[in-house]
């Protein structure tokens, strides 16, 4: 009997709508084998889903989702699996990462409140922002204050009317940065959703080659953006290079999400063989030392 998983999904502790035991709930009923909860730039949910995975009979990997840069590509999304989620160097770089994010979050919602007082509304408080976010902070939250104060009607609107106008730049680690802090704390990496950084081929083709002399282990072959043409296109420039497949949803589980937990487009599922080459990846690893080479 095939066995399906979902390695890309999302908390409270991001930007999710679910807890972390909600969601391996959500798995368990929805038939997986295995997930993985990758939070951006955020830990601190995955104790929480492997104490609900152990009692749902669902394997719950550790796993975090970084915003990484390379020469001028911005926002490229690193995934990283099965490491030590108590790694201290690990928790302080992703500290650090989230207390810049929060600063950066305050400067979104004080330029808001500006365009906000021009128009004659009232300001958004942070405080509230913050509570009804529960774990890290990020600017859907922010939206989901504006949609709750009835000051826009969606997210789409949110972002165009506010959000993009206030944006305040991001921090993002260098890729190289990345993968080295994942590898160190006993982890392998994966390239997510591909296809969001260039629909060109020679392009990607390009970025896998030099991502590689970063250090990346493997590619999100199956991602929620990707049919059939675009799977078959990965996986065979995934082969090719010897790096591990991953796949997942990137479901978040908000209001009128579109994306479903364990199912990609059409007849598209995520075998559980990417976790059985994932975990030898990661163990070879721990064995060896952070420069050992894990893929298969």
């Amino acid at each position: 009997m095939a066995r399906w998983v979902d390695l890309h999904l999302h908390s409270n502790c991001s930007d999710g709508a679910l807890t972390p035991a909600a969601v391996v709930r959500k798995a368990a009923a929805a038939g997986l084998a295995a997930v993985a909860i990758a939070d951006h730039d955020n830990v601190d949910g995955i104790d929480e889903a492997l104490a609900e995975g152990q009692s749902c009979a669902v394997e719950v990997l550790p796993a975090v989702e970084l915003s990484v840069v390379w020469q001028g590509f911005q926002d490229i999304h690193l995934l990283g699996y099965c490491f030590d989620h108590h790694h201290s160097e690990l928790r302080a770089a992703l500290a650090e990462f989230r207390d810049f994010r929060a600063g950066r979050n305050e400067q979104i919602v004080a330029r808001i409140n500006q365009r906000l007082a021009a128009e004659g509304r009232s300001p958004l408080d942070f405080d509230a922002i913050r509570q009804r976010a529960g774990g890290t902070l990020g600017r859907p939250h922010i939206a989901l204050e504006l949609i709750a104060l009835g000051y826009v009607r969606n997210k789409d609107e949110a972002f165009d009317r506010y959000l993009v106008p206030c944006n305040v730049d991001k921090r993002f680690f260098p890729i190289e940065e990345a993968i080295s802090l994942i590898q160190r704390a006993g982890g392998v990496t994966s390239l997510a959703h591909p296809a969001y950084i260039s629909r060109d081929r020679q392009v990607l083709g390009q970025l896998f080659d030099a991502f590689v002399t970063c250090g990346l282990d493997g590619i999100e072959v199956y991602s929620n953006q990707a049919g059939n043409d675009d799977i078959d296109w990965f996986l065979s420039e995934t082969n090719r290079r010897g790096l591990l497949v991953t796949g997942g949803s990137d479901y978040h589980g908000g209001h009128r999400e579109e994306l479903v937990l364990g199912g990609l487009r059409g007849n598209l599922r995520v075998p559980y063989s990417c976790v059985e080459a994932l975990q030898v990846a990661a163990a070879r690893r721990q064995a060896e030392g952070p420069g050992s080479a894990s893929r298969s």
